[in-house]
């Protein structure tokens, strides 16, 4: 489910659909400092576990941010941290570059 907990991503798509994995939105990240936006993210993290599905946080653009939510159970990360957009011919090549 992507986007979760923003826009049309509803809690009850969770029943409906076979989903393997939640993304929590970056809007979430960018008000993390505020202690609702942290709960929200350690909620969403601790429903995917219950649900045994993967959770990806997208936004991610620092070490120490990435290595909150890892320990807070994150299973993986999108945005600058990882990589700036590239063009689909350079993917293969990236991969290889970083052991993926």
């Amino acid at each position: 489910m992507d986007d979760s907990g923003t826009g049309y991503s509803s809690l009850s798509y969770l029943n409906s659909f076979p989903f393997s994995k939640i993304k929590i939105d970056q809007s979430f990240l960018r008000d993390e400092q505020v202690n609702k936006s942290s709960m929200l993210i350690k909620t969403i993290l601790s429903l995917g576990k219950s649900l045994g599905m993967q959770t990806l946080t997208e936004g991610v653009e620092s070490e120490d941010l990435y290595t909150r939510l890892t320990l807070g159970g994150c299973m993986a990360a999108q945005d600058y941290l990882i990589s700036r957009p590239n063009p689909a011919r350079e993917i293969a090549a990236f991969l290889a570059e970083n052991g993926m």
